[in-house]
């Protein structure tokens, strides 16, 4: 299960004598628990904003006066909850600030969500129908194989309706989720073409799509 982290320092306490936080990165990316991660800029850097009665309402600086911020997050995978207290108390700001940890909204199920699309792909694909094809593809997407160099949704759309419908058969389907991005390999068969394809795909919030395809001939 995924845990956001959230590192919160304090401008009261004396950060001089704090343990470097690499090590505490490092021996977490080891173990696999780690996932991602980044330190925030300054609360001073902050912008806040509000929309009161259709107008937008800008104030610099953080939404709450605090001596406690915000400093950074981490994404960590673990098995419950209490492993992902164990991983917070390690952290060296625990020792100054606080670590505050929530667990993810469970009903997410990106995997399956990248599976279906894929499905919707090839049922697109065989139809010959090529908006539908395209809805399945990010506006800016890269479409790289051993025959052609397609940039973009209006290249891709126009090279789906000069193609017309294809037979799609989804052999082997593996696929890694990294938060808002994912790669699958895939070996497909197409037109009595055997293609290994590997995808990125990135999440645009209500849905996932493909950002980039590359399509290489299978050899075995």
């Amino acid at each position: 299960m995924k845990y956001m982290l959230l590192v919160c320092g304090d401008d009261t306490n004396d950060a001089s004598g704090m343990a470097p936080v690499e090590p505490w990165v490092e021996e977490l990316g080891d173990r696999g628990v780690r996932q991602h991660g980044h330190r925030l800029a300054l609360p001073a850097d902050a912008v806040t904003v509000r929309v009161r009665g259709g107008e937008v309402l800008r104030t610099d600086g953080p939404f709450a006066e605090t001596k406690e911020y915000v400093a950074g997050f981490d994404i960590l995978e673990c098995d419950s909850l209490e492993e992902a207290i164990e991983a917070a108390a390690k952290h060296p700001v625990a020792t100054i600030g606080a670590m505050e940890v929530r667990p993810f909204w469970e009903d997410e199920d990106p995997e399956g969500e990248i599976r279906r699309l894929d499905g919707e792909l090839t049922d697109a694909a065989r139809a010959g129908d090529a908006e539908r094809v395209i809805a399945c593809y990010a506006r800016d997407a890269e479409v790289v194989s051993h025959v052609d160099h397609h940039r973009g949704a209006e290249a891709l759309r126009k090279a789906w309706q000069a193609r017309g419908p294809v037979t799609r058969e989804v052999l082997e389907f593996r696929i890694h989720v990294d938060e808002s991005i994912a790669f699958g390999h895939a070996l497909i068969r197409t037109d009595g073409n055997l293609l290994r394809v590997t995808t990125g795909y990135r999440n645009v919030g209500p849905r996932w799509l493909i950002v980039h395809e590359h399509v290489t001939e299978a050899t075995s």
